[in-house]
């Protein structure tokens, strides 16, 4: 069994495109998709539209989440979101068992905004989190794999009793500033955009990074003229500066 996942696509439809045509080169047939589809100052319809017509088996994101609960209340800039989009959002669970033995999650099985894999000091550096921690989040989930994005950086981690947990890292945005628990930065440390393969063989799960090329200099000059200079640093370098 070989499928792709992605995450983290925040509006990027350049990048997205780019993603699904590598996949496609590959002949990889099946992929997952594991929430933050629009957010940003992209191009959230275009995004939206190509994933609805895809049809990929969908979570919602941390960020979906909150364009759903406030939509009575959303802006329409960009070319922004109508009812069917945001209604296609409502539809994702939070979290989905794929065939039946893959658990797809955004941030970790219990929460939509949990750092899983890695973890943010308290001054604000965001380094990989302990074992013992990564394996209190995967207690109860009997899943051999399981799938995480949120953090948009690509993480594989094998616990010890033998399950793998993969982030998929994030085909849209490299880098973004973030407030919680204190003030943070996170940086992919390179402009491409990046989703994962997975592969069961011999009886175990196995996970590749795929790092794509794309025109991310148009998207970071999109952010730019809508006013997020951050995302315009991230998807120009990988970096925030």
């Amino acid at each position: 069994m070989k499928f792709a996942a992605i995450a983290d696509i925040h509006g990027n439809c350049a990048a997205l495109g780019a993603v699904l045509g590598d996949i496609a080169k590959l002949g990889i047939a099946e992929v997952v998709n594991l929430g933050d589809h629009v957010s940003g100052p992209l191009e959230p319809r275009r995004t939206a539209d190509l994933l609805m017509r895809f049809g990929f088996p969908s979570i919602r994101g941390n960020q979906d989440r909150v364009l759903v609960e406030k939509r009575a209340h959303l802006a329409r800039p960009f070319g922004w979101l109508d009812d069917s989009h945001v209604n296609w959002l409502a539809s994702q669970p939070a979290t989905l068992l794929y065939r039946g033995e893959v658990l797809l999650c955004h941030g970790s099985p219990r929460s939509d905004e949990t750092y899983w894999l890695d973890r943010v000091t308290g001054d604000g550096l965001v380094v990989p989190a302990p074992i013992e921690d990564i394996e209190k989040e995967a207690d109860g989930v009997v899943a051999a794999l399981i799938l995480c994005g949120h953090t948009h950086l690509p993480r594989v981690v094998r616990l010890r009793d033998g399950r793998l947990v993969v982030n998929a890292g994030s085909v849209g945005l490299p880098g973004y500033r973030g407030a919680e628990p204190v003030s943070h930065v996170v940086e992919a440390g390179t402009p491409h955009a990046c989703y994962a393969i997975l592969e069961r063989a011999a009886g175990a799960w196995h996970a590749s990074m795929r790092y794509v090329p794309y025109d991310h200099m148009s998207m970071a000059e999109l952010a730019g003229r809508n006013g997020n200079p951050a995302w315009a640093s991230a998807l120009a370098t990988g970096w925030v500066r």
